[in-house]
């Protein structure tokens, strides 16, 4: 795929403003420029940002409906009602319950966990769940990462004497559901000062609320942090603010001392021996966790979560590895089928979306092969398959454009809908796919811009070799960790030339490894280019060429840096 460059050079005023921030903290005036891009330009906001302190989280009475949900949760314990804590069989779910049934099982025992099979109840709160709550005697249902448009289904459990307490982070409708308390940052009449909490981050401010009422001191809550920082980096909320002190925090928690199923996660997936970054985490260990309700069920993924003995866990891990191992090859062979209907769709090259219907398509990986679409055609898509008599399925969106509203605006056609502006799920009656089709396009087609339909590399910084220091390099590490908002720097360095002994690696030869010298300084830079051997020809020619990249440590050699490549165009172009 060619991307297109993009650098906008700092204004006068940010230039200014990053050289006094620069100043004032002793740093590189290149770290204070990424610093104000950020929208960081006091030393007090640098000093928040580089060391996130618990201390600094919200008090979550702030959020609309704490008061009464805590009020409902202490009088079911009173009671000793039968409380289940029910949740979205992804990893933003999986991790919500296990959060809030590992913290409230330490007071309390009546209580049980409930995740929605994904092909016999499809998403969010359902008429079996309800169901089998009223069979087992539940009379307080906490719902967590879904719950936010179930109206008709929390009526009816209001119905047969069951209260819910909603904590979801979805964009709710107009009208919300008959709950006891809604938790959600979104709601129109928001009071709380944060609006992107993860699904298991509202379960953790209920959690701290409950525990401030309660007289429970906060370290109780941070074993539990570790499940927080998965849930922000697999559900890619913005890590800026509350959810940066959540997965700065997160992290530390799970590279010191990990929940027992998370250690058998994080074994299983070759990362023991390294710190472990939000990148592992959406690339390791939040696709295992994922792969459980895609091939399996849900539940089996808090049933590992909340392991306390570590050999049941290592075995459990095991078992979601081999759905993993399945959902691959899923994956795999639906994306090869999916490309081919879409090289043989009329009019492409005119097409600003694409939505393709399959009803023999795996229900649990077409969110994926929707996002694989996007990655190549660079377009919203929209995969859909048979589910009984409907099409239910998974939109995905490019950089920069809702898709959210997009499929808001086809409603008229849509049985269900929700999510997010990056993400959403529907589900519609199998004679309106075409129709639907049709309205989606046309919406894209008027709505998005000419910027958002290539692939755009953004460069945060033009520099050269010689400001890439050990000291430069140890600053940056503190912009950890990265994600949507505060995305890993993407730095531009013109004329470099090949040092000499750059060279093709990988099974298929499909990689270069680079050892790279621009003409300011002595420095001889050691990056990676991944799939990206087309460049070497030119690159051996001796002539120069401008590369962008991120820059991490190599995780061969541990303390040296490398220069992980996204892209290389001559200098001429």
């Amino acid at each position: 795929m060619s991307h297109r460059w993009n650098y906008q050079p700092p204004s006068h005023q940010q230039l200014e403003a990053s050289q006094s921030l620069a100043n004032e903290l002793g740093i590189n005036p290149i770290l204070g420029k990424l610093l104000v891009q950020r929208g960081i330009d006091t030393a007090l906001e640098a000093k928040k940002f580089f060391r996130p302190q618990l201390q600094d989280l919200h008090n979550p009475f702030l959020m609309k409906d704490m008061d009464v949900a805590v009020e409902r949760l202490n009088l079911a314990m009173g009671r000793k009602e039968r409380i289940m804590i029910y949740g979205d069989y992804d990893v933003d779910g999986t991790t919500a319950v296990a959060l809030v049934y590992k913290f409230l099982q330490q007071f309390y025992s009546n209580i049980d966990y409930y995740i929605p099979d994904r092909y016999n109840e499809g998403y969010g709160v359902s008429i079996k769940g309800i169901d089998y709550a009223k069979e087992t005697g539940i009379s307080l249902i906490i719902v967590l990462d879904c719950g936010i448009k179930a109206t008709a289904e929390i009526t009816y459990a209001k119905e047969k004497g069951i209260d819910f307490i909603i904590c979801d982070h979805h964009v709710p409708d107009e009208i919300l559901p008959p709950a006891v308390a809604i938790l959600n940052a979104k709601r129109e009449d928001n009071t709380y000062p944060y609006l992107h909490l993860s699904g298991c981050g509202v379960g953790f401010k209920f959690m701290q609320a409950f525990a401030m009422n309660n007289g429970i001191e906060f370290h109780q809550l941070t074993p539990l942090l570790d499940l927080v920082a998965v849930s922000i980096a697999s559900d890619i909320v913005p890590i800026m603010g509350e959810n940066r002190i959540l997965a700065f925090h997160g992290l530390k928690q799970l590279n010191a001392n990990p929940s027992v199923g998370l250690k058998a996660i994080i074994d299983i997936c070759g990362l023991g021996e390294k710190e472990i970054t939000m990148s592992d985490i959406v690339f390791k260990i939040g696709p295992r966790i994922n792969a459980s309700g895609r091939i399996q069920n849900g539940k089996e993924a808090v049933d590992l979560l909340i392991e306390k003995d570590f050999s049941i866990a290592f075995e459990k891990s095991n078992q979601i590895n081999q759905y993993n191992e399945t959902r691959k090859d899923l994956d795999k062979s639906m994306t090869e089928e999916a490309n081919n209907i879409v090289d043989h769709l009329d009019g492409l090259a005119d097409l600003r979306s694409i939505v393709l219907y399959n009803e023999d398509w795996h229900k649990g990986v077409i969110g994926i092969v929707a996002s694989r679409l996007t990655e190549i055609y660079y377009r919203p898509a929209v995969v859909l398959t048979r589910t009984d008599d409907m099409a239910t399925g998974s939109a995905r969106s490019v950089s920069g454009f809702d898709v959210y509203k997009a499929i808001e605006h086809c409603r008229d056609l849509l049985e269900n809908f929700g999510g997010h502006t990056y993400a959403a799920g529907l589900s519609l009656k199998i004679e309106n796919v075409e129709k639907f089709t049709k309205k989606f396009e046309a919406f894209v087609s008027d709505h998005i811009l000419p910027e958002q339909r290539s692939a755009v590399i953004n460069i945060d910084a033009e520099i050269d070799f010689k400001d890439i220091s050990p000291r430069f390099f140890s600053e940056l590490k503190k912009f950890n960790p990265y994600g949507p908002e505060n995305h890993r720097p993407i730095f531009c360095t013109h004329n470099v030339y090949d040092y000499g002994t750059s060279k093709v690696v990988g099974r298929d030869q499909e990689h270069i490894k680079l050892e790279l010298v621009d003409n300011k300084s002595n420095n001889v830079m050691n990056g990676i280019a991944f799939g990206q051997s087309s460049h070497v020809r030119y690159i051996k020619t001796k002539r120069s060429f401008d590369i962008c990249y991120s820059i991490e440590e190599n995780t061969h050699k541990r303390g040296e840096m490398q220069l992980m490549i996204e892209d290389i165009k001559p200098t001429e172009e």
